[in-house]
């Protein structure tokens, strides 16, 4: 099979797929290369910016992948599907390392946050690695990942009224973090 450009063409991802699926070691390093980078920010923002965790959720989520690649059946991007296998791989991560709790709904000071021309990512991206496992673990996969409150609620083993409470609360606590940040 010759090599396949690193672009997200469906024609080439079907084609990718295809040599995954008969084993083509080639296929599978260009599929690993194509969708590491991702893979590797969810996982590090799923797990508090844990590089050794996000690269152990990393490594597993993908022999998850070419598991189970046979079971995709392409009702969504293969990009999305990984993503899945990902967020999945990093809850258990945490869940192994038993950081995976989920607060109940406990009070934090809540002075509003007046946002600064110098909020830099780097700042948000710390107050959100602080946030408490579950309280992250809420907040990124709805804000950042986009996923609706029933959908984490089934991948958390909570109730779609935890996970909105999850995140009201750790929005309260990010809002806290970046006051003491801009105001100390």
């Amino acid at each position: 099979m010759t090599a396949l450009p690193l672009s997200p063409d469906p024609s080439d991802e079907t084609l990718l797929l295809a040599g995954c699926l008969a084993q083509d070691r080639t296929a599978q390093h260009q599929l690993y290369q194509r969708y590491k980078s991702a893979m590797f920010s969810c996982a590090m923002r799923m797990l508090g910016n844990d590089r050794e965790l996000a690269q152990d959720a990393l490594q597993e989520g993908f022999v998850d992948v070419f598991r189970h690649l046979g079971s995709f059946r392409q009702q969504s991007t293969l990009g999305a599907w990984i993503k899945a296998i990902m967020v999945r791989r990093a809850l258990r991560v945490l869940r192994r390392e038993q950081r995976m709790e989920i607060y109940d709904d406990q009070r934090h000071p809540e002075p509003m946050v007046g946002w600064h021309d110098s909020l830099t990512g780097e700042a948000l991206d710390k107050a959100i690695s602080e946030l408490p496992a579950g309280y992250r673990a809420v907040f990124c996969l709805v804000e950042v990942e986009g996923y609706q409150h029933r959908e984490v609620a089934e991948l958390l083993g909570i109730t779609e009224g935890t996970s909105k409470s999850q995140l009201y609360h750790a929005k309260k606590l990010l809002q806290v973090k970046l006051h003491y940040l801009y105001h100390a």
